[in-house]
């Protein structure tokens, strides 16, 4: 599996994935919609947080479950811990280096058909 670099859009968060980065993934919940992130979902295993631990804020709400997590100083979404897959990270492919998301194939999560449709 290949190792891949990804940031947040200031630079203050950097993460390493590992994988294979042939296709994304989008949620159909309501946080999803609003960000319209294209994700990429691993084992946590796969997940490595390089830097920024300390520049990185959580959201959370409902089951409080997931985890989203975003840069506090640029904003950007970087990675969540899904309600789903709690043993499992979702990184912002908008993040990973050399690589557009917007031209692999995509999976549609149906987030929305969760109790509360709320929660990815």
């Amino acid at each position: 599996m290949s190792v891949h670099k990804g940031s947040c859009h200031c630079g203050a968060v950097e993460f390493e994935v590992e994988g294979d980065l042939s296709a994304g993934f989008m949620c159909d919940c309501s946080l999803c919609r609003r960000r319209n992130a294209i994700m990429f979902r691993m084992p946590k295993e796969q997940f490595r947080l390089v830097k920024g631990e300390d520049a990185l804020s959580l959201y959370q709400w409902n089951t409080r479950i997931a985890k989203h997590y975003f840069c506090k100083h640029c904003g950007i979404y970087t990675h969540h811990q899904p309600r789903m897959k709690p043993d499992w990270i979702a990184v912002n492919m908008g993040c990973i280096e050399d690589v557009d998301a917007r031209s692999l194939p995509m999976e549609i999560g149906q987030g929305s058909k969760l109790s509360g449709g709320r929660e990815a």
